[in-house]
């Protein structure tokens, strides 16, 4: 099975990988928002990296489970 079909057998049949699918896109959306306004608070700047960090853990968890699925597919 090729990575674009497993990724939409995950979307239709996994809960956790649409979540953490969704919960990725918002944070790049924000993130994209955020990268508009100039200058930058220091707020605004933590948020950024918070941003990315979620960004970061939520792509991790669905390549984790992207692998295991292809592992027991």
């Amino acid at each position: 099975m090729d990575r674009e079909t497993l990724i939409e057998r995950l979307m239709a049949e996994n809960e956790e990988f649409r979540r953490l699918r969704q919960e990725h896109q918002e944070h790049d959306h924000e993130l994209e928002q955020l990268k508009g306004t100039a200058p930058l608070s220091a707020s605004q700047q933590w948020r950024i990296s918070e941003l990315k960090k979620l960004k970061l853990m939520a792509k991790d968890r669905m390549e984790t489970i992207i692998r295991h699925s292809a592992v027991n597919a």
